[in-house]
């Protein structure tokens, strides 16, 4: 294709490419931004909806999202060219890109660093094919860069969580005293990991809901009108949809939820989606926060003692430890983390992922939730949607694309680590110490969602035999072997030879039985 350089460069100077991820108005994208010769670039494409079936609330938040970020700038004075749906005649955010270069002659192309492989591969290939100087520069919303991260691996053979996360809190001074942990520990796991009783959570400080306005209301209705084969709901619509709102979610979760969300960050209840959950990764994910202000917030709190440390701790983990740490690791094993498939798994995608329509409880209720309010929380996603596709030998594309589909957080650089890598273990463990499998019985242990339903936990073959029971023994019979050279899954095998070798023999078939019809669960 002819470059656009022969025909010489238009009046503007920087065309500053701002993405849907990318609503942050401290970027380093606009750092020398001059409101005289240079502008913004926003596109909204059905492509992007499309790449994988994104849920309806995941779209509209998006949408709703970019068109109040462009307002803001608008009223600071940016030019602002925005490209709707409406009156996109490209699918694809990259033809867009490409006609816009082409229209405006630009003399450079700036943005950050993209969330996603796919999309920072395609804007170099428009930039180079239209021969304009690109500047991708450095996303200042994480607290360790991706040049740091490299720095940081270097000489080391396993990567593990743990051990970044000390390095980020020394390095960041959080949660730190004198050089040491603050409390004397680096993390209070053993705090965190409370059921509720029979009695279940009582009544849980419910999040703000945000009430859509003109902007979101247009949104939704033009979700509604262009995706309606699309799954999920947008009836319980109420996501901050700008920093003002994302601040208000910040500060109720400190004041509300986060004195307890420690102890019972990995229980699960039937009826209560959020629970004592931040519900925040959408507004962080989309820019609208930083993790600098959502960590210190949370820190201020303790310093109040109006949160326990081991609270404090495990919501700090998860932002300066995980968060940052699968970001990392996304753009360390990309592309290859996309085709990783450790145990060759190549099963289908059950049908009811897409409705709910199955008879376990514990899945019914998550993806129901899901396609409701487009949420689950990380146990949810990991023990129960994750944990069933891992046993249940899914195709992990198949899987990492629903995630990527149905949560209104998920943007490529943090699903697909948490699916792939630590959910489906498809990596073979690059960065996580054993698959993440168990039976019924910790379903059972963690939750209410097996009262009443038809299969059993605590049985291994039968006809109300778990799916998730049977499927966990038949995966460790599969892969026994290696599972066993492992420290931390050979206690599973040792308790697998302890069956019959009629049982297991049993398990087996049952297993074969539900695989070949996992639509009819």
């Amino acid at each position: 294709m002819a470059s656009s350089r022969g025909s010489g460069r238009g009046k503007v100077r920087n065309l500053v490419l701002v993405l849907g991820d990318q609503l942050d108005a401290a970027s380093t994208a606009f750092e020398d931004f001059d409101p005289q010769q240079d502008r913004v670039l926003m596109i909204e494409a059905s492509g992007e909806a499309q790449h994988v079936w994104s849920h309806k609330a995941r779209i509209a938040l998006f949408l709703s999202a970019m068109r109040h970020f462009a307002a803001e700038l608008r009223a600071h004075g940016l030019h602002v060219d925005y490209v709707p749906l409406a009156g996109n005649p490209h699918a694809s955010l990259l033809d867009s890109l490409d006609a816009k270069i082409v229209a405006l002659a630009p003399q450079k192309l700036v943005l950050v660093e993209p969330g996603e492989w796919r999309l920072e591969r395609g804007i170099e290939a428009v930039a180079a094919r239209r021969d304009v100087p690109l500047a991708i520069r450095d996303d200042l919303h994480f607290l360790v860069s991706r040049h740091e991260f490299a720095e940081w691996t270097k000489g080391r053979k396993v990567l593990l969580l743990e051990t970044f996360y000390r390095f980020a809190r020394q390095r960041t001074g959080h949660l730190m005293e004198a050089g040491k942990p603050a409390g004397g520990a680096w993390n209070y796991d053993r705090e965190n990991r409370g059921a509720f009783g029979k009695s279940g959570p009582g009544r849980v400080p419910p999040p703000p809901r945000f009430k859509p306005d003109k902007i979101t209301r247009d949104a939704l209705d033009e979700v509604a009108r262009r995706f309606p084969d699309h799954p999920g709901s947008l009836e319980h619509f109420g996501w901050p949809v700008t920093r003002t709102q994302a601040l208000e979610a910040l500060g109720a979760f400190v004041k509300d939820r986060l004195p307890s969300f420690g102890r019972y960050q990995d229980a699960m209840w039937r009826g209560e989606p959020f629970l004592y959950h931040s519900l925040l990764s959408a507004a962080l994910n989309l820019k609208l926060l930083s993790p600098r202000e959502v960590i210190e917030a949370a820190i201020a709190a303790l310093r109040a003692k109006r949160a326990p440390l081991a609270a404090v701790e495990g919501f700090v983990r998860q932002i300066l430890g995980w968060r940052e740490f699968v970001r990392g690791v996304y753009w360390r094993n990309m592309p290859a983390m996309r085709e990783a498939n450790h145990f060759r798994h190549r099963r289908a995608l059950p049908k009811w992922y897409w409705t709910g329509a199955t008879a376990m409880h514990c899945m019914r209720e998550t993806i129901g939730q899901t396609l409701d309010h487009g949420y689950a929380h990380h146990i949810q996603r990991l023990m129960i949607t994750g944990m069933f596709g891992l046993i249940a030998e899914l195709d992990p594309k198949q899987v990492a694309d629903w995630y990527l589909a149905v949560y209104v957080d998920a943007v490529e650089w943090v699903e697909l680590p948490n699916v792939a890598g630590m959910a489906l273990y498809a990596d073979g463990g690059r960065f996580t110490t054993k698959p993440y499998a168990a039976s019924g019985a910790y379903v059972n242990r963690m939750s209410n969602y097996c009262a009443g339903c038809r299969y059993d936990p605590k049985q291994r073959t039968g006809a109300s035999a778990c799916p998730m029971t049977v499927l966990y023994w038949n995966f460790l019979e599969r892969n026994r072997a290696e599972l066993a050279a492992q420290p931390r899954t050979a206690l599973m095998v040792r308790n697998l030879a302890r069956l019959s070798e009629t049982e297991r023999a049993a398990i087996r078939r049952h297993a074969r039985t539900l695989l070949a019809n996992l639509d009819s669960l």
